[in-house]
Formats: structure tokens, sequence, C-alpha cells
């Protein structure tokens, strides 16, 4: 990776990274709401006939903050593999990654074969 390709991918991670962070800033004061709203003893959300629940809520909220810390979690090690020179490189097989995989998935750990293999593994 040349290092115009290494300046342009660390800001990529560096921009989804803030994007993220962002996102579990606004999920959290959302979450915090929801919690707060449950605390008040005259909200019957089991009884309100707008929609879901504030337990539905707060449980989607919660899921949501979970999935993005742990997608801030991959950006991060991803930049600390760009760091030590092995960002692109299959952590399973050492292959390279596919450009067009690291484009649409930068902070994938693996190659598509070695994905695919994987998520099988799990069912």
């Amino acid at each position: 990776m040349s290092a115009g390709d290494t300046r342009g991918t660390r800001e990529a991670l560096i921009t989804e990274r803030t994007r993220t962070v962002e996102l579990i800033e606004s999920l959290s004061a959302r979450l915090t709401a929801v919690i707060d709203a449950t605390a008040d003893e005259a909200a019957d959300d089991e009884h309100d006939p707008e929609g879901s629940t504030l337990a539905v809520e707060r449980g989607h909220l919660v899921a949501q903050v979970e999935r993005s810390r742990v997608r801030l979690h991959e950006i991060d090690a991803a930049l600390e593999r760009l760091g030590h020179g092995v960002y692109g490189s299959c952590e399973t097989c050492g292959t390279p990654i596919d450009p067009e995989r690291l484009e649409v998935l930068p902070a994938t750990r693996q190659c598509v074969d070695c994905a695919m293999r994987a998520s099988r593994r799990r069912w």
C-alpha cells in the first residue's frame, strides 16, 4: 500500500470513527431519555395506542449502542493494523483483501472466502 493509499485509508477510517462516536453519543442520549421516561410512574407505556412500548424502544437502543461500540472497536483495530503495516491482509489466511471489499468494509479483518467460511461455522 502506497503512502497516498495509507493516508486516504487513515482519513476514511478516522471519518468513520468520528461518525460512529457521534452516533453512540446520540443513541446514548436517546437511551437516557427513554430510561428517564420509564422512571416516571405516570408513564403507562403498556397501554399506549401510539405503538411500541418504552421497554421495546429501550431494548432497540441498547442493541444499537452495543453494535455501534463493536463497530468503533473494529475501526480502532483497523487503524492499529494500518499503523503496523498489515492493514488489507486477511487475518485468517494472510492473502490481500480485495480493495473493493475494503472500500465497502474498511474495518474488515478477513477476505471474502475466509469471512464466508467463518459465517458457516457459526451456524
